[in-house]
């Protein structure tokens, strides 16, 4: 059996493709959950997956060094999957799919500004002209097109979508400086990640803010899909995309290929939630990939 040329391909097209699912996934299973309730369930979920995954990969190794493990996990898995998601499942609660998948996607620019930041880069007139174009994209996304009257929808959605952009670029920067391997980080932040989500429900919900679940009815279905985010989210594409990464002769040729999922993803979210997709997203998303492509040059 021959085996093929390029995995990192094969392994990033099904990152790619699991990924692209994940925006009409959200928008399903808050149906049923509330952010709070898809938070909880897709972050226990994707722990035990990971911590499955280490015990059959890892063996008795698996956990070890178990405290110090925690410790090197407490803001990381504060930020993530705690914050970022929390935030991000309240803009999906309130935008459309669409909206706050585009919006999302501004990662790609505050990741290399918080490079600049942490690492000492400097800041170039480029970066700057990047940043412009990243805002303009934003703007037309937001107004859906309307410019000249500047009307949002809801500005308190927009801005919590792009907030998590740059919850998501910090983050990232502590990952960069975190030298554990991918499946070990992951599972202790999801494990801290989880913890927070708990104690924070243990206060929230008694006081009437909060709850899990949209109605009684949908816990089923609420869960099956809390399930799915946790895995093809969460947990098991992120390792396919690591591998993706490894696996690659050229590292930034595949890096960049991430950027075919929200065209993928807006394809589903058409198809399955039936959102017509404005054109307004569209172009908003070119002005946003441009402006990265401006600022990676």
């Amino acid at each position: 059996m021959k085996t093929s040329k390029h995995p990192s391909y094969l392994y990033a097209a099904l990152a790619i493709l699991f990924w692209s699912t994940v925006a009409t996934a959200f928008k399903i299973t808050l149906r049923y959950l509330t952010p709070l309730g898809l938070l909880f369930f897709s972050s226990c979920f994707a722990f035990i997956f990971l911590a499955a995954y280490r015990l059959i990969t890892e063996g008795k190794l698996a956990f070890a060094d178990t405290a110090q493990n925690l410790k090197m996990s407490l803001i990381p898995g504060f930020i993530n999957p705690f914050v970022y998601y929390l935030m991000l499942f309240y803009a999906y609660d309130r935008l459309p799919a669409q909206q706050a998948q585009v919006l999302n996607y501004t990662w790609a620019i505050m990741l290399p500004i918080f490079s600049m930041i942490f690492f000492k880069e400097r800041f170039r007139k480029l970066d700057f002209l990047a940043l412009a174009f990243s805002f303009f994209g934003v703007i037309l996304i937001a107004s859906k097109g309307r410019l000249a009257d500047m009307k949002i929808d809801d500005p308190v959605g927009v801005i919590i979508a792009i907030s998590t952009s740059v919850i998501w670029a910090l983050y990232w920067v502590l990952n960069l400086k975190d030298k554990r391997e991918p499946s070990q980080k992951l599972m202790y932040n999801f494990l801290i990640g989880t913890l927070c989500i708990l104690i924070y429900s243990m206060f929230a919900i008694p006081l009437g803010r909060q709850s899990w679940f949209v109605n009684p009815d949908g816990i089923a279905r609420g869960i099956a899909g809390a399930l799915y985010v946790g895995i093809f989210e969460m947990g098991l594409t992120f390792l396919i995309w690591n591998n993706a990464l490894k696996t690659a002769k050229n590292t930034a040729i595949v890096s960049n290929l991430i950027f075919i999922t929200p065209f993928v993803s807006l394809l589903f979210i058409y198809l399955v939630l039936g959102e017509a997709i404005h054109p307004a997203t569209i172009v908003g998303l070119l002005i946003i990939l441009f402006s990265n492509w401006l600022q990676n040059r």
